[in-house]
């Protein structure tokens, strides 16, 4: 559905009755522009709007369709932009992914949420109480929507970090637990971090070489976004970097906790197998003996011996006890 229109002229906000209204009253105004959000919209309701604003068909089926890889296009004066937005759930420990579109030219913006995008919308509300930004037009709040997804990676790396070394220090505890499964749900939770920043780092380094920049007016040649813009732009651009590099080391750090882990129930479960073996080593001492002596032929050793019966108990006791000792100093117990 359409959550908000309006417009936004000289940093204000003014309420618009619909998609034509807000067209109209930025066409009579020279650095107005539009700002639709969209909240999980049907076809239909994305077909209307890009009917209205001309927005290339074939980017309007990709924010139909969803589920796309992140990435910054450019349709002749408009830009598809796919962010995926990370929410950590600090209860669970696990992140989650919903998705997040725009579509940016001169004079509107385009916001299209799928899924519970979490606290990263807030971008919306921290936009709307900057009004310099807001004087800048579409590219600045495009400029500050990906501040604010890229800094949500940001502090989920935090989290990620902490979470990887609490898990590197359990496994290595001289606790017992059972640790896989824990492993490979962060060992998923780290691939979704990578999903969605790995594929966004060559768009944000076209925009900041102006490979795919939006902002540069090719009549004029000047950009209409200051440069400071750009410096914020080259900053996102630095964070979500080392977000990659921390995460893709996140997922080799795993991968050894992981191979770890397992050696270690190896090893575990070699020592268990040899302190069964040693116990049911000994055990077959005094089975032996009980079972020879068990057997009824009238004549054997010691029958008639006062004395055989805790002279044979002793016998397997000392024979145990010496099989405890050797099986001890050589580690099996």
């Amino acid at each position: 559905m359409i959550v908000d229109v309006a417009t936004y002229q000289d940093g204000k906000r003014s309420e618009v009755d619909g998609l034509t209204a807000g067209l109209d009253s930025c066409r009579d105004t020279d650095d107005g522009f539009l700002w639709v959000v969209l909240q999980d919209p049907t076809a239909e309701e994305l077909s209307e709007v890009g009917r209205e604003l001309h927005l290339h068909h074939l980017a309007v089926e990709d924010a139909v369709t969803g589920h796309q890889r992140p990435k910054v296009e450019r349709y002749g004066d408009t830009v598809f932009v796919v962010l995926k937005v990370l929410s950590y759930f600090d209860e669970t420990s696990s992140v989650e992914t919903s998705e997040l579109m725009m579509f940016v030219a001169e004079r509107f913006v385009v916001t299209v949420r799928r899924g519970d995008t979490g606290p990263a919308y807030d971008v919306r509300d921290t936009v709307r109480r900057d009004p310099h930004r807001l004087e800048l037009g579409p590219k600045a709040v495009m400029h500050a929507v990906m501040e604010h997804v890229v800094g949500e990676y940001t502090r989920i790396d935090d989290e990620l970090e902490r979470d990887v070394e609490q898990m590197e220090e359990q496994v290595f505890s001289p606790d017992r637990s059972s640790d896989a499964q824990r492993i490979y749900s962060l060992k998923r939770e780290v691939l979704e971090v990578r999903r969605a920043a790995v594929p966004l780092v060559a768009p944000l380094k076209a925009l900041v070489n102006d490979d795919h920049e939006p902002d540069h007016d090719h009549e004029t040649g000047h950009h209409v976004l200051d440069q400071q813009a750009r410096f914020v732009l080259r900053d996102v651009l630095d964070n979500l970097t080392r977000t990659v590099e921390h995460v893709e080391s996140y997922d080799r750090l795993l991968t050894d906790i992981l191979n770890a882990h397992l050696a270690q129930v190896s090893v575990r479960q070699n020592d268990d197998m040899r302190k069964i073996s040693a116990w049911a080593a000994i055990a077959a001492v005094p089975t032996l003996v009980a079972g020879v002596y068990g057997m009824n032929f009238q004549h054997m050793p010691e029958l008639s011996w006062r004395y055989g019966y805790p002279g044979c108990v002793l016998f397997m006791v000392a024979v145990c006890f010496g099989l405890f000792r050797v099986f001890k100093r050589s580690g099996w117990l």
